[in-house]
């Protein structure tokens, strides 16, 4: 059974080995990648593409508009003819016309509604980093899982080579009569038990991997292999930035924060807009329209030609157009009073951001804290556990501690070894997520 288990746990790792050995990526490759292939990120471009639009339509309507048509009509029985008889005729009408107008002066509507919709764009373009900034680090924290479960299989294969060893040496023990066999049954017992662990460990392996790729939008056929950085050293003497420090430099650079600040002036141009619907509006405009008929004559019964009659029908228009509201149901001022509301809305919401980021860097800060105290720890204890089991194995080796409290010295540094690993990989995702809200890229 045991050889089994050993079997299948190198047939897995195997698998593992082929699947992670095509291409290695780094950090910023994942990080580019995603950036270029995430379909969210995909559809806050085109998002960022629909302001820019509606800037560029907000900028056209100071432009005049230039409108043509063109009618035909056929006419049957009694008509009015050119010479302004009726008669029994049947004939063709054409009628064409040009017309063009442009607003002249509205309250200055169109010129809030250009800054409104500018600066919507603006916070649409932030919501756009805050998509990208949360994806980056989404990527770097399944970047960093990856690190720490492969670390973690090391040291599994680490302790397997411990005991592989120690069976090899109970058996001569054994085989000599120094030692009664049970010890040598219970050692085994223990490997079986970490070679679970370590299957255990791989499958964590590719859960981690397994989610990067999803992350990246990367079919799992496409595998690749993390680059393992060189990582910062960590020392009893750090010092990180304070929490408040940072929330006072991130208030200034952060894009939620920003968006939330653009949508609260775009609210307050949207309240201008409502309050230039209670001036008069001016406007100019011109006409140009004419008319064929097939069967118009002049005062001989001769038909007139096409040329005669675009002559003599032309009728040209133009005038300014000035209106002035004067009851208009209450809409102006209900639109007036929607604004108020909808500024102090956006007023709510930015502050909600500012608090929503100002927990979220305590919390980043105390976790980031709590991790470097827990590394020191935990660098302790491994020394100590280390120190501990030299001397159990060494009193095993002579008979002096049975094999339970050996495998117990064992596993008690397994532990230790496991709590430094993740109190390390905690500390350096926190402190990145800092140095992020730092307005610091997050590099490894």
């Amino acid at each position: 059974m045991k050889n089994l288990f050993v079997l299948f746990s190198g047939i897995l790792l195997s698998f593992g080995n082929i699947a992670f050995a095509q291409e290695s990526w780094s950090l910023q490759k994942c990080i580019d990648y995603a950036l270029e292939n995430n379909i969210q990120i995909q559809q806050q471009a085109l998002n960022t593409e629909y302001y820019q639009n509606q800037v560029s339509q907000a900028k056209s309507n100071r432009l005049p508009n230039l409108n043509a048509g063109l009618s035909n009509n056929f006419n049957f029985g009694r008509s009015l003819g050119y010479d302004n008889t009726y008669r029994n005729v049947n004939s063709s009408q054409y009628n064409g016309y040009l017309s063009s107008d442009f607003t002249i002066w509205n309250g200055f509507t169109l010129q809030n509604t250009i800054e409104q919709y500018e600066l919507d764009l603006q916070a649409t373009m932030q919501d756009f980093q805050k998509a990208k900034d949360d994806l980056v680090l989404n990527i770097a924290a399944s970047y960093l899982e990856i690190l720490f479960a492969e670390e973690l299989v090391e040291v599994s294969n680490a302790q397997i080579e411990v005991t592989q060893q120690q069976i090899n040496r109970t058996q001569q023990l054994v085989d000599a009569g120094s030692l009664a066999r049970g010890a040598l049954l219970e050692i085994e017992a223990q490997l079986a038990q970490e070679e679970l662990t370590l299957v255990n460990r791989q499958n964590s392996v590719q859960l981690a991997y397994l989610t990067l790729y999803q992350l990246l939008e990367l079919p799992m056929s496409e595998s690749f292999q993390v680059l393992v950085p060189k990582l910062p050293e960590i020392k009893a003497n750090v010092t990180m930035a304070n929490s408040y420090d940072v929330f006072k430099n991130a208030i200034n650079v952060r894009p939620e924060i920003k968006a939330a600040q653009l949508r609260v002036e775009s609210a307050r141009r949207q309240l201008d807009i409502a309050k230039g619907n209670r001036y008069p509006s001016l406007s100019f405009g011109a006409n140009y329209y004419n008319l064929y008929n097939d069967k118009y004559t002049d005062l001989n019964g001769d038909d007139i030609s096409f040329a005669d009659q675009l002559k003599n029908n032309k009728r040209y228009s133009m005038g300014f157009t000035l209106n002035v509201p004067i009851f208009n149901k209450f809409q102006v001022k209900n639109s007036i009073s929607n604004a108020q509301l909808q500024i102090a809305d956006f007023e709510y919401r930015l502050q909600s951001a500012r608090n929503v980021l100002r927990k979220d860097i305590e919390q980043a800060y105390t976790n980031a804290l709590a991790a470097l105290n827990r590394y020191i720890s935990s660098e302790k204890a491994v020394k100590s556990t280390e120190e501990a089991f030299r001397y159990t194995e060494e009193k095993f080796n002579v008979g002096m501690v049975n094999s339970v409290e050996y495998n117990q010295s064992k596993n008690n540094l397994t532990i230790a070894q496991s709590e430094l690993l993740q109190a390390r990989y905690e500390y350096i995702f926190r402190t990145k997520i800092l140095d992020f809200y730092n307005g610091i890229p997050i590099e490894l």
